[in-house]
């Protein structure tokens, strides 16, 4: 029996979240894993459609998110979540809801992000044209005990990916061989 957990990616926009998410998926995947990716644009799109980005709605979109997380890991899925995440009460509340949680928080200083930032979105927000903008005009609260913490401005997306492999590996929540846990 395969037993599924939430892989639960927090930080702010542009660290790797969605990059690093992607390429657990496909080694999971190859490894005869079940895996869902919750990504939080798509999760915009399609399952909270409407919500804007007050407190209350944000705090509502990550509920939604952790539900669905949490359906897919108690039926054997590997449920991956890359979505900002900004609150930690709220994290704290999804991940309470979760028999297998594992957090992974994304850090990366703010002028590195600002360097990655193709689409000019924080030198945007600094400039105050974007107004409750994550990490800038709006808050981000680091998790206090995430499993994992990655510095994606340090690491390169390589060694970030097989820190991560290995630590899921360390706590069985995945095999080393491809065998099921």
């Amino acid at each position: 029996m395969n037993e599924g957990f939430t892989l639960w990616f927090t930080g702010l926009s542009g660290a790797g979240k969605s990059t690093l998410a992607n390429l657990v998926a496909e080694e999971l995947k190859k490894r005869g894993r079940r895996v869902e990716i919750l990504d939080g644009d798509e999760v915009r799109t399609n399952l909270s459609k409407g919500l804007g980005f007050s407190k209350e709605d944000r705090d509502t979109n990550i509920r939604r998110i952790g539900y669905v997380c949490r359906l897919l890991s108690r039926n054997g899925v590997i449920a991956i979540s890359a979505a900002i995440s900004p609150y930690r009460e709220v994290r704290d509340e999804v991940r309470s809801g979760h028999d297998r949680f594992f957090e992974v928080f994304m850090r990366c200083a703010l002028d590195k992000l600002v360097e990655r930032d193709v689409k000019g979105l924080y030198k945007k927000a600094l400039k105050g044209e974007i107004q409750s903008f994550t990490g800038v005009s709006d808050p981000y609260e680091e998790p206090l005990n995430p499993e994992l913490v990655i510095d994606s401005g340090l690491e390169t997306v390589q060694e970030s990916f097989e820190k991560l492999l290995r630590k899921l590996e360390l706590i069985n929540y995945i095999s080393r061989n491809g065998v099921a846990r």
